[in-house]
């Protein structure tokens, strides 16, 4: 790489931006923090912007705009405040990247304003593609815009692909680690605690995604985005469980051959990968060693035990705005779980009646789309009070 290309992270206190800063700590050469936004932990996003000194900052809570804008006025960073100054500031012209590892819905409206600029995207936020891969795919076609997967899995199977896009492909696998209940029934499930399904055996992620992951639904969530991804049909899309969490995903040729992509559990390859394509960088991240993992297994997933996953697959094949019900309601499901509002089988309930209820629309607008986020959430927050 020979000048640093720009980066805005969106999200850069959560699990995903912090890593990624971890990533440009260790090539300062390649990469130039430009944006960084936060939510809430206005702390941590002062801290990390007087190590980077962005051009500007963003905290989504405009309550706390006053501590980080007092903060930062001795470096002269731009502060400002608020969900619509996320998606204003990727299109900043001094940007060439923008990271997207906002939490769930909340990272779609960015994530148009940055293709609409025309903004290489390094895609962490799968709900985006979930709720509206259709429109997504072909803003980012009609943009010149390019999607690279931050998701392990996804980056995954883009690496099995490089060399290979004019040949077909006849599946993908996408590996499951199975989470910290795999082999579980539902009476054992029915008792489940927060503080049980926080604790992911593999990897250490953001509550709301390790919750997601316990019950299969991130693993839904990422067939969806494979679908638009890759440009798939549901029925090229499979799903298998891997516990060792080593063998990322594979592709399977239609001469039979399959390619896989492995090494450890650790999301600071994958983002890497997506912000330096098509170089890859030395790091000084731990290596992976056959000799520590002689046994790789891998079973099929419980669709019935688990039921997000199957919910999923449903929501896919149905198409339209499936897809997005199941992630809204998806969302208020597992916030109302981490309130301890809800019992663990519960959410896939309330997801499967929430997508019975809301009002299905074949080929939806982008104001569909926020519409029917909208309801669906509605609907289950409205299903939860009602089952108190």
């Amino acid at each position: 790489m020979t000048e640093p290309k720009r980066v805005a992270i969106l999200g850069s206190t959560g699990s995903i931006g912090t890593q990624t800063l971890e990533v440009i700590r260790q090539h300062f050469s390649d990469f130039q923090v430009e944006v960084l936004t936060a939510q809430n932990n206005a702390d941590l996003l002062i801290e990390q912007a007087l190590e980077f000194i962005p051009n500007a900052v963003v905290i989504g809570n405009e309550a706390l705009y006053q501590k980080v804008k007092e903060a930062l006025i001795p470096k002269d960073i731009k502060v400002f405040a608020g969900q619509k100054a996320i998606a204003q500031v990727v299109e900043m012209e001094t940007i060439d990247v923008v990271l997207t590892a906002l939490v769930g819905y909340s990272g779609l409206i960015p994530t148009i304003h940055a293709i609409k600029a025309g903004k290489q995207i390094a895609l962490a936020n799968k709900e985006t593609l979930v709720v509206a891969g259709e429109i997504i795919t072909a803003l980012a076609k009609e943009y010149g815009v390019n999607i690279f997967p931050v998701d392990s899995e996804h980056s995954a199977i883009f690496q099995c692909l490089i060399g290979e896009f004019h040949n077909p492909i006849e599946k993908i696998i996408l590996t499951a680690s199975g989470g910290p209940f795999r082999g579980k029934d539902r009476e054992f499930l029915k008792s489940v605690t927060k503080a049980q399904a926080l604790k992911h055996p593999n990897w250490e992620m953001g509550a709301k995604i390790t919750i997601d992951s316990a019950s299969l639904m991130n693993k839904g969530l990422e067939v969806i985005e494979a679908k638009w991804l890759f440009g798939l049909k549901t029925e090229q899309i499979e799903v298998v469980v891997h516990p060792q969490s080593i063998i990322h995903s594979l592709v399977q040729f239609e001469d039979g051959s399959l390619k896989a992509q492995l090494g450890l559990p650790d999301m600071r390859i994958p983002i890497q990968f997506a912000l330096s394509f098509p170089d890859r960088l030395k790091n000084d991240f731990e290596r992976f060693d056959f000799l520590n993992y002689p046994n790789l297994t891998f079973e099929q997933p419980d669709k019935k035990t688990f039921r997000n996953l199957q919910l999923a697959f449903d929501a896919l094949a149905m198409g339209g705005n499936a897809p997005c019900i199941l992630n809204a309601s998806n969302e208020i499901a597992v916030a109302a779980f981490l309130r301890e509002e809800v019992g663990f089988l519960e959410m896939s309930d309330l997801i499967a009646e929430t997508l019975a209820k809301a009002e299905f629309i074949a080929h939806p607008s982008l104001e569909d789309y926020i519409g029917t986020d909208l309801r669906a959430r509605e609907i289950t927050q409205e299903l939860i009070q009602k089952n108190k």
